[in-house]
């Protein structure tokens, strides 16, 4: 008779916790005896101290040997937060985080991330795409994934901001991504949602905008192509940066292999930008980030 293997173990329970806080003496060795008196064990760790802002920034993905709810965590964790004086969080790690993606007629970006979605690319399930346009909600529905059109005009943009708010509250909408949204969000809408608005945008700015501004460029003879990810604030296009990508380009590129060139690292920023975010490896720093990529 053949002997029969013992039954796997159950995988361990892992969360992140992240935390950002005044830098002083004994905060790691604080967060590891937390961790160890409630029987979790760090799979690994990150930490900077920032000397210009006098900040520390710390992230520590760890798992819990014994069954633990993600609230008696928090829970037990607060007085060490609140000793600190921290700015801390703790989730599942495997909990995929809740976005929304917004878009107008460019749609590279927002094909982009369906797709990487779709395949486990990125720990995300998109709840929804709003667009002030109908292109692409075909699109949108072959991924069986609720569109959402809300056109915006000089009179309407208040009623259709509200109107966005709505589906956050109501599709518990952690994170927004602007995948080539073509519309200024008022500063109320960028307060509201501050820290949770992802944008994505060429790196010309602001030496070519306005229309066509791969074609401005190309009539300049760049040599390099840019795009920048960043969150978004009511100072258009300059909110903290997350990530940027560039491209090394040549004298005998054409104004349409550019577009091309410029719509790939568009993509490549932005999808690693929102990677990032939903794995909770950005910590805010005043009007920069740290990323614990």
């Amino acid at each position: 008779m053949n002997e029969q293997s013992a039954p796997a173990a159950a995988p361990a329970d892992q969360y992140v916790l992240t935390l950002s806080c005044p830098d002083k003496k004994g905060i790691v060795h604080a967060v590891s005896s937390y961790l160890f008196m409630t029987g979790c064990n760090i799979e690994d760790s990150q930490q900077f101290g920032d000397r210009d802002t006098g900040l520390f920034f710390m992230r520590v993905h760890f798992t819990a040997e014994e069954p633990v709810t993600v609230d008696k965590l928090r829970a037990s964790f607060a007085a060490i937060g609140d000793s600190f004086r921290m700015d801390w969080q703790i989730h599942r790690a495997d909990a995929k985080m809740r976005i929304l993606l917004m878009v107008s007629k460019f749609g590279h970006c927002l094909n982009d991330l369906l797709f990487r979605a779709r395949i486990g690319a990125l720990p995300v399930e998109i709840v929804g795409v709003v667009s002030n346009h109908t292109d692409f909600e075909e699109l949108v529905g072959s991924y069986n994934i609720p569109f959402h059109h809300i056109p915006v005009t000089k009179d309407t943009k208040a009623e259709g901001e509200d109107r966005l708010l709505d589906i956050v509250r109501e599709e518990r909408v952690e994170l927004v991504v602007l995948a080539r949204y073509m519309q200024v969000l008022s500063d109320d809408l960028c307060k509201r949602l501050s820290g949770r608005i992802i944008n994505i945008h060429h790196s010309f700015l602001p030496s070519f905008k306005g229309a066509k501004p791969y074609h401005q460029a190309h009539a300049r003879g760049v040599k390099l192509i840019g795009a920048t990810a960043h969150y978004v604030t009511a100072d258009l296009d300059e909110g903290p940066i997350i990530e940027q990508e560039v491209e090394r380009v040549g004298h005998g590129v054409t104004p349409d292999q550019l577009v091309a060139i410029g719509r790939d690292v568009e993509c490549q920023a932005l999808a690693r930008a929102v990677k990032w975010h939903a794995e909770r490896r950005i910590l805010l720093n005043g009007r920069r980030t740290v990323v614990f990529a």
